[in-house]
């Protein structure tokens, strides 16, 4: 059995949002911008995708929303340009994130530190959570943005994004979330929330690859990372990913469409996935599941390495994760593990488990199975787990009489 567990990573493109691109490639392939039949032939699609995409946030007509190419640009655009306008001119100098950002954050983060800027890393709680009032004692008048994500990639904790946003309007400071791990997992709309800019990506949400956008508030508007053409009102020039927009649009309106479907029965297979994961001697998940997106699970098997396990699950067909794949070239502890304070024999051990609304029971079930078996397998070979506490039972007598 094939079965795809990885949905923080990417997803499957829904067959309709396919249907809906494939078009756009033989067919209605003039650029937008040119002045003839075959460009304006473009127009229709990208105006009803755009039209899907402000609805599916929730943005008033007069915000902007620019497509970029991933998150990954639209989040390096947020910071480097409240670099350029504020930091460069001397007006603020600092900016505030969280220490578990996705890596466009972060390491943007450090490419401005070493240019001069003074940024702040909140820690995250034994939830793997971030307290609001963490942001609010660490703005100062110098304070230009506070990036703080809507949902983590690893845990699927849910952070406090509402009450930050108020904190900033407050102490007037921008305010940016990656959404990238939010839309379609947890209601998003950026004018009951005070956010300044907000990004997402198209395949975190059954969109294609290599689509991306970036929300802008009225009045906030930022200077462009890119410039040419004046594509997109001037704020991103290069020609117009047509396929693209009409994609993403298409997705964003599935994704709206099975939110409920998401949030109670992909939430209660989660649950009862997860119920039966812990029933493993030497289990641990991190992030109370209320406080959780619906699909994501993030586990530790005690004595047990991560890429170990991940072996063993790629072996039976099953597609996991150790955390960020953006981070897996790196075999470093997980940075979850390690905010939280894991203690070491844990910070190696985590495994994400994420759904999607095209996972079934069956591939659950089957995935357990793998997972039970694998358990044995890889404890009794671990010598980290032979030498268990007192008051455990040995990984090695326990299992194999």
């Amino acid at each position: 059995m094939k079965v795809y567990l990885d949905n923080n990573a990417t997803t499957i493109v829904d067959p309709l949002v396919f249907t809906e691109m494939e078009p756009y490639f033989v067919q209605r392939y003039g650029n937008p911008n040119s002045l003839h039949v075959f460009a304006s032939d473009t127009h229709p699609g990208i105006k009803t995708g755009m039209e899907k995409i402000y609805a599916g946030i929730h943005s008033p007509r007069e915000d902007s929303v620019i497509i970029t190419s991933c998150a990954t640009e639209s989040n390096n655009w947020v910071l480097k340009s409240i670099y350029f306008e504020y930091i460069l001119t001397g007006k603020k100098n600092h900016i505030i994130i969280s220490e578990v950002e996705h890596p466009s954050i972060i390491a943007t983060a450090r490419f401005l530190e070493s240019m001069g800027c003074k940024v702040t890393y909140l820690p995250i709680n034994h939830e793997g959570l971030i307290d609001a009032q963490t942001v609010e004692d660490s703005i100062t008048d110098k304070t230009a943005l506070v990036s703080v994500m809507w949902a983590n990639n690893e845990t699927g904790a849910i952070f406090p994004v509402q009450e930050i946003g108020n904190i900033c309007e407050k102490h007037n400071v921008l305010f940016h979330t990656d959404a990238v791990q939010a839309i379609g997992k947890t209601p998003v709309d950026v004018q009951s929330f005070n956010v300044d800019y907000l990004t997402f990506s198209a395949h975190k949400f059954h969109g294609p690859k290599g689509v991306g956008a970036l929300y802008m508030k009225k009045g906030k508007e930022l200077m462009p990372l890119l410039h040419g053409g004046a594509q997109m009102g001037g704020y991103r020039s290069g020609t117009l990913n047509v396929a693209g927009i009409v994609g993403m649009g298409k997705a964003m309106e599935q994704a709206i469409d099975a939110l409920d479907f998401e949030m109670s029965e992909i939430r209660e297979m989660r649950d009862n996935f997860e119920d039966e994961l812990l029933k493993i001697e030497d289990t641990f998940v991190v992030t109370p599941r209320n406080k959780r997106t619906p699909n994501t699970i993030l586990i530790s098997f005690r004595g047990i390495e991560g890429e170990s396990m991940l072996w063993d699950l790629n072996r039976s067909g099953i597609g996991a994760s150790t955390g960020s794949a953006c981070a897996s070239e790196d075999l470093e502890a997980n940075s979850v593990m390690e905010a939280i304070g894991a203690a070491e024999d844990l910070a190696h051990t985590a495994i994400r488990f994420s759904l999607s609304r095209y996972t079934t029971q069956d591939e659950l079930d089957y995935t357990l199975n793998v997972v039970n078996a694998a358990v044995l397998r890889l404890r009794g070979i671990s010598s980290s787990y032979a030498y268990a506490p007192e008051g455990h039972e040995s990984g090695l007598d326990s299992h194999h009489h």
